[in-house]
């Protein structure tokens, strides 16, 4: 039922009696008992929400923002388990519009339009309406496109949630016209106080099944909850239920008990999101560093979880030609080595393989003299004339071709003290164009010093 005019009331719904596209669930479907713990213990205001200091501590201009229900659209982005929907759920009951929540992965375009005529009906009765997407990278264009006039003319104010950089995922368009707020992992301090608060809470949580957790298993279920709240809790409360109450009713939960619970540790990563991107700048800047440990490190964290090693291997190959090049031109072997090792020996065995390039390439002497020559190529083929080839340089292959002068003038460098001869290469319009400038790094001085001695030329210096 729809709130008189200038009404702004709160609505009575939180997100638990909701379903994917905003419609009020059956009472039996949001029973606290049934719900997960992580569900359970999500933060209803500012006073029990954890982390994100930057973005909702007290005075920040987006929680004044929000307690004064003026908000623009916004966009939440970050990681799994960071609080992108808690803090949805805390404007649901702190702000006093209507908050009509859906989800990107069930919700379409009709959903939306249903939303949209409701959110128009309150506003003729003077209620704004929050438009809250979970996962809103999983909308297409379409989906996006259906979105934006309703939030360019303020029919709803869109809060949108997504794990991936909106740059890529979210349309310009809608971009443009939303405020994107970046959540960070939780640190292990704020995963223990949510934690710790799970298990003293008798209403919500579990302080009436007397858990009791010990120092060891609960420093290791901070530490590999990987920031992820929701991880923590999860395993925690599985935990809990898989350990029998002992004769005074107390659940002391062991390392022994948390460790099989977590199973494996929850690596953040996504094949196909910015994690995936991120992780391989961070190994290519490391090798680039001359940072073996930090190469390594970033080697792993790719693979372990679960990366494509032919990916890791192509990129490596393109390192040792970008980043190393002509100071030691044994790493282009080595990284072509590892890429087939990997190939022949599959994994895990290649990781091995891999971590040996890893090496070699940090290690290497590093030129970028050739990544820049090639640069310098591309920019004179695409803005400078096509010049044909000189004639000298032409191949005589018939007696017409020989009338026409071609290999006319040729010096064949065999022919000469060491094998060299000087002579013009290029088109006549780019004669003296340096592309190639060999550093004075690794087996590249050697080159320098080389090409100096046949050309008479002083090559610049590093």
């Amino acid at each position: 039922m729809l709130a008189p005019p200038g009404a702004h009331q709160r609505s009575e719904m939180t997100l638990f009696d909701l379903d994917g596209v905003g419609q009020q669930k059956g009472v039996e479907d949001s029973s606290a008992g049934e719900l997960p713990l992580a569900a359970r213990m999500r933060p209803r205001n500012f006073a029990e929400f954890v982390g994100q200091e930057h973005l909702v501590g007290e005075g920040r201009v987006l929680r004044r923002c929000i307690e004064a229900d003026e908000l623009p659209s916004l966009i939440f982005w970050g990681p799994p388990g960071s609080g992108k929907t808690t803090l949805a759920y805390v404007i649901a009951n702190v702000t006093k519009s209507h908050f009509s929540p859906m989800s990107a992965v069930t919700a379409g375009v009709s959903d939306l339009r249903r939303v949209v005529e409701e959110a128009k009906q309150r506003r003729k009765l003077g209620q704004r309406t929050i438009l809250f997407i979970d996962e809103i990278h999983r909308f297409n264009k379409l989906q996006q496109d259906a979105v934006l006039p309703f939030v360019e003319n303020g029919v709803v104010t869109l809060i949108g949630a997504t794990t991936e950089n909106p740059s890529f995922e979210v349309i310009p368009a809608l971009l443009s016209r939303c405020r994107v707020f970046t959540l960070y992992s939780l640190s292990d301090a704020e995963v223990r106080t949510i934690v710790e608060r799970a298990i003293k809470d008798e209403e919500r949580g579990l302080g009436k099944m007397k858990v009791e957790v010990e120092d060891e298993a609960l420093d290791h279920l901070v530490v590999m909850a990987n920031g992820d709240a929701r991880v923590a809790l999860n395993a925690l409360e599985m935990a809990t239920r898989a350990t029998a109450p002992d004769a005074e009713g107390r659940r002391c939960i062991t390392l022994a008990v948390i460790e099989e619970a977590l199973q494996h540790r929850a690596l953040l990563y996504d094949k196909s999101g910015d994690m995936h991107y991120d992780m391989i700048s961070a190994l290519h800047k490391s090798l680039r560093g001359s940072d073996p440990d930090g190469a390594l490190y970033w080697l792993g964290r790719m693979l372990e979880a679960g990366e494509d090693p032919l990916y890791i291997a192509r990129r490596l190959v393109r390192f040792a030609s970008e980043d190393v090049g002509m100071a030691d031109p044994q790493a282009l072997v080595v990284a072509v080595a590892a890429q087939q090792a990997v190939h022949f020996v599959g994994m895990p065995e290649g990781n091995l393989a891999l971590a040996q390039a890893v090496v070699y390439l940090a290690t290497a002497p590093k030129s970028n003299s050739l990544y820049e020559a090639y640069s310098r190529v591309q920019e004179d083929v695409e803005t400078t004339r096509n010049e044909p080839v000189p004639l000298h340089l032409r191949n005589p292959v018939t007696s017409l071709m020989r009338q026409l002068g071609y290999g006319r003038g040729y010096k064949y460098a065999h022919d000469y003290p060491g094998h060299f001869v000087e002579q013009q290469y290029l088109p006549p319009r780019l004669r003296g164009k340096r592309y190639y400038i060999p550093t004075g790094l690794g087996f590249e001085k050697e080159v320098r010093e080389r090409l100096e001695k046949w050309w008479g030329k002083k090559e610049e210096k590093e």
